[in-house]
């Protein structure tokens, strides 16, 4: 199956100045990422705040231009922001906040909102488009007195389920899910990953989810990247993952996901935060926090490998796993 969307060696570089006459300082928010996504599949991103989980899903939407490598949407090249043929995908393309309220206009009610994506695009007459309006506030669960409500009436939820309609309404090809989620309560979001998954299932939408909880990662992807000061580490299949994660990185993520039962003894505390992104580490990023890291990881980037179980791991000591097990 062909992808949908492609990240092909893709980089984003930031430039910063501290005071007038400092030199200017780069800062790699994106370093050399390779993602598919095929339609109707979702890819999860997942890693701590700050390894360039959103600027990965802004260089899939189009709106920020790779420094290096190239992003495909349809196996054709993204065009550049405000031009015409980038206006156009924005149709086939949409992006959840992870602030419902924030994303909103407190001014308009709810149909209003859901409505605007449709007018923008020119999608059918005044009738049709209520009739769009009505369907997608059934298909996220949302009543039809609450399309007359303003954002504020609503709860968090109710508010997560709004913005989601107003994504999905001009049937996009991809949604960009960035933190969706993390602003609700544990039951809430249970719903909205239910929820995300069904509407997956019914329309064939790709999805990007990004997402610091391992747990819903697991649950809604149909593969996994984890991503460290911006690259990514180790992408493959939730199950194989989770089940026997090899970089030293993915190990302390899942070792500190919450399971039922005695408290677990094999959890893994990182030391140390991570990098100055201004200052990276010379040889692999986090060689500085490793319990494992051997002398070339001080002094060599580690490449990416493709293991013999499929999934991609850039780890110098990937080939030789029998650490895992100590």
């Amino acid at each position: 199956m062909m992808p949908l969307l492609t990240l092909d060696e893709a980089s984003r570089v930031y430039r910063t100045r501290h005071g007038l006459f400092a030199r200017p300082s780069e800062v790699r928010a994106v370093d050399r990422v390779s993602l598919e996504i095929a339609p109707g599949r979702t890819l999860g991103i997942v890693g701590e705040s700050g390894c360039g989980k959103s600027t990965t899903g802004r260089l899939a939407l189009g709106l920020e231009v790779p420094d290096a490598g190239i992003v495909r949407f349809r196996n054709t090249a993204m065009p550049l922001p405000g031009t015409p043929a980038w206006r156009a995908l924005r149709r086939d393309m949409q992006l959840v906040f992870q602030d419902p309220l924030g994303a909103m206009d407190r001014r308009l009610t709810i149909a209003a909102q859901i409505a605007e994506p449709l007018e923008i695009h020119s999608v059918g007459d005044k009738t049709e488009r209520a009739d769009r309006v009505a369907q997608l506030l059934r298909d996220v669960g949302l009543r039809p007195d609450q399309a007359v409500r303003h954002p504020h009436e609503l709860s968090g939820g109710q508010r997560q389920r709004a913005v989601l309609a107003r994504a999905l309404a001009t049937k996009p090809a991809l949604l960009v899910c960035d933190e969706p989620i993390s602003a609700l309560d544990v039951s809430i979001q249970a719903q909205i990953v239910n929820m995300l998954a069904d509407i997956q299932a019914a329309s064939g939408v790709a999805m990007l989810f990004i997402s610091h909880d391992l747990k819903v990662i697991r649950q809604i992807s149909h593969q996994i990247a984890v991503m460290y000061l911006g690259r990514v580490v180790e992408r493959g299949d939730p199950d194989t993952i989770f089940a026997a994660p090899i970089h030293p990185y993915t190990r302390a993520l899942v070792s500190a996901v919450p399971t039922p039962g005695p408290r677990r003894r094999d959890r893994i505390v990182l030391a140390g935060e991570p990098p100055n992104p201004a200052q990276r580490p010379s040889g692999c990023a986090f060689h500085p926090r490793c319990p494992v890291a051997v002398a070339g990881c001080r002094h060599e980037d580690p490449p990416a490998r493709i293991l013999p179980d499929g999934r991609e791991v850039a780890c110098h000591l990937a080939e030789t796993p029998s650490w895992i097990a100590a």
